[in-house]
């Protein structure tokens, strides 16, 4: 079996496949302080509840890290726990899709590994928007070739940073709001979140259209889609484990 793992700067997605298929995935914290060591008996205790073997049916690691500690701390627990490296998306790892930006090394390695699945899954141009701490537009054209994007606040980071600076504005969860016109502080908020990004994620996919000439498909992931997917009129696709499903595909053009 494969192990995927996509690190966040606020969550890690952790997928187990067997072959193409991807068996079970997991959602957890990212924590820049944990030792190889309890990156092992971390993996290894939620594939124990899968009824999987840690030791036994791992045969491949491969990762995509948006923070550096753990990607070496990844590294030492696959040379320490199996003997092999893992492959990290990163420079000299081929993934079969051209990067079109001036600077290729400062594109982030989910953010290629997300277009890459899903030119693959939906074919092209496209544009993947991924809610995660940052909200990111992939976009890549009709060949394929990885052609740049945009980069907002992410959803949480703002109704977070809202609720820090405004003395009176509590945290909240984020859901769907009642409606429009919140008649609570909550629901007024909630309702300001989930269609002022929705907005705004339909605005920046419009201008994107208009640009590349052709209507692209959208393509929704992150651990915050599910709140502004239903909220938005753009988003054609909602795919939430297509980081791994990329991380798959590059695992497999590198062995």
């Amino acid at each position: 079996m494969l192990l995927a793992v996509d690190v966040g700067n606020s969550q890690t997605v952790i997928g187990v496949f067997e072959g193409a298929q991807l068996v079970r995935h997991w959602r957890i914290s990212t924590e820049a302080d944990r030792t190889p060591d309890e990156l092992a008996l971390l993996f290894g205790g939620l594939m124990s509840y899968a009824d999987l073997s840690f030791s036994r049916n791992v045969h491949g690691v491969v990762a995509s890290s948006s923070v550096p500690v753990v990607t070496e701390m990844l590294r030492v627990m696959t040379h320490k726990y199996f003997q092999f490296a893992p492959v990290v998306v990163g420079p000299g790892v081929r993934t079969g899709m051209a990067v079109s930006v001036d600077n290729p090394r400062e594109v982030g390695a989910d953010r290629i590994v997300n277009a890459l699945a899903a030119y693959e899954q939906y074919g092209g141009p496209g544009v993947v928007v991924d809610f995660g701490t940052a909200t990111s537009f992939d976009v890549y054209g009709p060949s394929g070739a990885f052609l740049g994007g945009a980069i907002a606040p992410g959803v949480a980071t703002s109704v977070h940073a809202l609720s820090a600076r405004g003395a009176q504005l509590p945290r909240i969860e984020l859901t769907a709001p009642a409606s429009a016109i919140g008649r609570s502080t909550v629901e007024a908020m909630r309702s300001g979140a989930v269609y002022g990004f929705a907005g705004a994620v339909d605005r920046i996919v419009e201008e994107i259209a208009a640009e590349l000439r052709d209507a692209p498909v959208v393509i929704a992931t992150g651990g915050l889609a599910p709140d502004i997917v239903a909220a938005c009129r753009s988003i054609t696709e909602h795919d939430p484990w297509l980081t791994l499903t990329g991380l798959r595909m590059v695992w497999e053009r590198n062995t």
